[in-house]
């Protein structure tokens, strides 16, 4: 409910001031402010005579029984025209407000603010694997990138350079890394699920708990590499040189290691029992505990 007493303030040479009071908060603007940028609003049928108020005891005020707390973001915008920036929470707060005033383009300012700030949240893995490709089409070495987190699935890496980069909880599934330099790289819990790794450089590249299932390694160089509790089930790791690595606790079920360099490998407690080892070479490795 809106109450309004003598409010005008008349002079020919300055616009007409109110005063309001908005839940006991107190503003002073101007009838132009008010009605000029949004004439449909409640608020400039109140101020522009074609609504019905009701005089309110206190001298000078017109009080409106709704919470101050963002009607100077409602001033402001009726000034400027300017959406504020707040949280989330904030906003749904002022769309209340802005549709009691039904102030309809303050109403869809926010919304669209709102709109893009949920499409950038989604955007970085998207935007990411965009300019992957992009630096890759331009071959730019990208190496010591951080792409942790990011969708890269059925992304084409193949012959990139990408050392020391990082690919932690990545979802990489069907990327291919063919003949690319993965040196050291951290792929720590990645989803890797059927890449193509061919060739590729992974020396001392840390791929801790990946999920590496029906991966294709052959002739990849992964000395001193870390697969301690990966899933290489169904991979093809045929003439891949592991020298070195330790697979500690890694599922080889199905595995192909035909023709493999496990010398020095770690493979204690490791379950070979339906894995592929002809012609493998495991001199050195450390073999205690493992079913076979």
């Amino acid at each position: 409910m809106i109450f309004i007493s003598s409010f005008l303030m008349e002079d020919s040479n300055l616009p007409t001031l109110v005063r309001l009071s908005i839940g006991g908060k107190k503003f002073c603007t101007t009838i132009d402010t008010l009605t000029r940028r949004e004439p449909d609003s409640m608020l400039a049928a109140v101020f522009s005579s074609r609504h019905t108020v009701y005089q309110d005891s206190e001298k000078g005020y017109v009080f409106v029984d709704r919470d101050g707390k963002h009607f100077r973001h409602i001033l402001n915008w009726l000034r400027d025209g300017v959406v504020p920036t707040l949280t989330d929470s904030e906003y749904s707060e002022l769309i209340r407000e802005a549709e009691y005033y039904q102030l309809l383009g303050l109403i869809e300012g926010v919304s669209s603010v709102l709109n893009k700030r949920k499409e950038d949240e989604k955007s970085p893995a998207e935007l990411t694997r965009t300019d992957i490709i992009k630096c890759i089409q331009s071959e730019r070495d990208l190496s010591l990138v951080d792409f942790s987190f990011a969708c890269l699935k059925n992304v084409f890496f193949s012959r990139a350079n990408l050392q020391c980069a990082k690919f932690r909880d990545v979802d990489a599934v069907g990327s291919n890394f063919h003949n690319a330099t993965l040196r050291e790289c951290e792929f720590t819990g990645a989803n890797l699920r059927g890449a193509l790794l061919a060739g590729a450089n992974l020396q001392s590249a840390n791929l801790q708990d990946a999920s590496l299932i029906d991966c294709s390694f052959c002739v990849a160089d992964l000395r001193s590499a870390h697969l301690q509790s990966a899933d290489l089930t169904d991979a093809n790791l045929e003439g891949a040189n592991l020298e070195g690595a330790n697979l500690k606790g890694a599922k080889l079920s199905n595995a192909n290691l035909k023709g493999a360099n496990l010398q020095r490998a770690y493979l204690r407690h490791v379950n070979l029992r339906d894995t592929h080892l002809e012609g493998a070479k495991l001199d050195g490795a450390n073999l205690l505990g493992a079913i076979r």
